[in-house]
């Protein structure tokens, strides 16, 4: 057995609403969510001693300082953008697994709508580039009009869409999931918006092949995760969540996508395997996936990567309610990032959390014992942990 399966547990979740439009700033948003996911734990501020940031700002020391906490014996930084959170979760799961740590504390926030997303991005700046991925991008993209993600991917998807001669239905299908999945979650920002068939196809053109409902929200908030020992978590308030398998993954090269030999070979095809081995564990045993979804078209690649099907043929595995609630394997049961809010994936992980406790109410998948949760980040680094009740 890997000497990390099991050793570590999620013990607290916790959230802001999920909005557009807020007076918070980000270190109040992040303070927020850590003081829910440590109510939810049943544990202090004082309890952690350790701190994963899958963002740069705020920096641990802030954090440290305003949560009031004595004794911080373990920080680390994971900058692989949308990758980061899952990817921290497996430093933070050795982190405690070894001792370092006793509860490790990994939150994510930002006002993405408000301050720092695409619209803000004029008033205070990109959000925590990573020096490669900053460099490829001022040089070689920006200078040719390719300035913000979903022009970057358009060259994937284009590609994936030509290659495999995807229908409109695949990406359809991610979308129109997501969205019937927020319509039982009151933390939705989309609840109460049903989108339909014909919604998604007269949608305007973002970036050729993505649609508008292709592409993912901004929204203000923030989402922590707490992981502390499975030896812990026993004693605490909530039933654990165990940590049975991760890895993290890298494209060759990870900070360009025109150079890659093999476009579709994401870091995900890399960690996957990994993580499925280290759990003891195959895709046919998942009850639900919870995957990055900044597009519809990564989706697909994603559960590719994952082995729910041959490449090039996701767009046809997710058809007829196959993803949906009540379907072989149900995907973003909250909504993801889609449909629920974007907070980097952290959400994918809380709710991944809730359904295997069982406590997700009308959208909780059935006896719920085991599941995935995928990260997708910078031009393709990819994060996975499969987690079990």
């Amino acid at each position: 057995m890997h000497p990390l399966k099991d050793k570590a547990c999620i013990v607290g979740v916790g959230e802001t609403p999920y909005t557009r439009g807020t007076d918070r700033s980000q270190l109040s948003q992040i303070l927020h969510a850590t003081m829910a996911a440590l109510d939810d734990a049943g544990l202090k501020p004082h309890d952690i001693d350790g701190m994963v940031l899958p963002m740069p700002m705020p920096t641990v020391e802030h954090l440290a300082a305003n949560l009031g906490i004595p004794d911080l014996r373990y920080s680390a930084s994971s900058n692989i953008g949308g990758a980061a959170p899952v990817a921290a979760v497996q430093t933070a799961a050795m982190a405690v697994a070894l001792g370092v740590a006793k509860h490790v504390l990994i939150p994510v926030g930002w006002n993405a709508y408000s301050g720092a997303g695409v619209r803000g991005a004029g008033r205070s700046g990109p959000v925590g580039l990573p020096p490669s991925f900053g460099l490829t991008m001022s040089e070689y993209y920006m200078p040719f009009g390719l300035a913000v993600p979903a022009q970057w991917f358009a060259w994937l998807a284009t590609r994936y869409v030509e290659q495999y001669k995807v229908g409109l239905e695949g990406p359809a299908a991610v979308a129109l999931a997501a969205r019937k999945h927020a319509q039982l979650n009151d933390k939705a920002f989309m609840r109460g918006r049903p989108l339909t068939m014909d919604d998604y196809r007269n949608a305007r053109m973002i970036a050729q092949p993505f649609r508008l409902f292709d592409c993912c929200l901004e929204t203000d908030g923030a989402c922590a995760v707490i992981i502390s020992s499975a030896e812990r978590a026993r004693d605490l308030k909530q039933p654990p969540v165990y940590i049975a398998g991760a890895a993290e993954g890298h494209p060759l090269p990870a900070d360009d996508i025109p150079g890659r030999k093999d476009f579709f070979k994401i870091g995900l095809f890399f960690a996957a395997p990994k993580a499925f081995e280290m759990a003891d564990a195959k895709v046919s045993d998942l009850d639900f996936v919870q995957i990055y979804d900044c597009f519809t078209h990564i989706v697909l690649l994603e559960l590719e990567a994952l082995g729910c099907c041959k490449p090039g043929e996701a767009w046809q595995f997710v058809q007829n309610g196959r993803i949906e609630l009540g379907g072989d394997l149900p995907f973003n049961t909250h909504g993801g990032l889609l449909s629920e809010a974007h907070v980097a994936g952290v959400n994918h992980i809380a709710e991944a959390t809730r359904q295997l406790r069982h406590q997700c109410g009308e959208r909780q998948v059935k006896d719920a014992e085991l599941g995935v949760v995928t990260g997708f980040g910078d031009f393709g680094d990819g994060s996975l942990i499969v987690l079990r009740r």
